[in-house]
């Protein structure tokens, strides 16, 4: 084996991505302790040393990947996620990048990538983008409308909710995320008691009929990602002679086929033995 060859059997080795695995865990609780000024007082030079030390495994890491598997390191998104995280980490955490310091808590991050299930679930997240945003587009629209309903209708006895139409969109914001909706509606139904009409069709549709939306097109996005995934499997499946259905008449093919198969080894070791045979007669 070339030495390539042994450094991408390491980092590609499952014990391999446990540690890296456990020692963003580990970072993770390190900068969440960071935030206690009575432990930083106490033990911050040891966190300090121990957050270094982890920041150089991840980056000799990253260099033993980009060692290992070259052009196909560079070619993967989550090996350029890595990079940016890392990168990040790396920068001073004094002068006009100070700032920067409090992005080092990305670092956690790191187990979208290491993680396979991670990965999966992102996937699918981004390819239910385009269906999300015309669904977003659909809640803007339908706020838009309701706010220019409720400024009319309910200027002049709630004008602190609705006076005009950013305090109406920020009011019925407020309302389908179900914070103090309640407060709001009561405001207005002490002057018009049929208000109540207006805030429960709003609610319904914006609050239930939009979430269920957005879970039914993640969802659908998630399962199509693993509908691809397993049709990538009956690819190989197909190549090595299953056939693209997997029906009956394909596994008696196959069966055959590897009958045939041994049925001219073990004619290949009969003509074996009787030469031995011949030879040594």
């Amino acid at each position: 084996m070339t030495a390539r060859d042994r450094v991408r059997t390491i980092v590609d080795a499952s014990w391999f991505q446990a540690l890296i695995i456990t020692l963003i865990l580990v970072n993770a609780l390190i900068l969440g302790v960071e935030t206690s000024p009575r432990v930083m007082a106490a033990h911050g030079d040891l966190l300090h040393r121990v957050d270094v030390g982890i920041l150089g495994v991840f980056v000799l890491e990253l260099l033993l990947r980009l060692f290992a598997h070259r052009g196909s390191f560079l070619r993967d998104p989550w090996s350029w996620f890595d990079v940016v995280i890392v990168s990040v980490a790396l920068l001073p955490a004094s002068g006009p990048f100070a700032v920067l310091r409090v992005l080092r808590v990305l670092r956690v991050l790191r187990l979208l990538s290491v993680i396979p299930t991670l990965r999966h679930v992102v996937s699918g997240l981004f390819r239910a983008m385009p269906g999300m945003v015309s669904i977003l587009f659909l809640v803007m629209l339908l706020l838009y409308v309701s706010a220019v309903m409720a400024t009319q209708l309910f200027r002049d006895v709630s004008p602190e909710h609705f006076g005009d139409l950013p305090t109406s969109l920020f009011s019925l914001f407020q309302v389908s995320t179900g914070d103090s909706w309640a407060s709001i509606a009561h405001s207005v139904m002490e002057h018009k008691p049929l208000a109540w009409i207006f805030f429960v069709l709003f609610i319904l549709v914006s609050t239930f009929v939009a979430l269920n939306l957005f879970i039914a097109v993640a969802v659908e996005a998630l399962e199509q990602d693993s509908g691809g995934r397993d049709g990538g499997g009956g690819g190989t499946a197909h190549a090595s002679g299953a056939g693209p259905d997997g029906g009956p008449a394909h596994g008696q093919e196959l069966v055959l086929a590897e009958l045939r198969a041994l049925r001219a080894e073990v004619a290949d070791l009969r003509r074996e033995r009787e030469r031995e045979r011949s030879n040594s007669g």
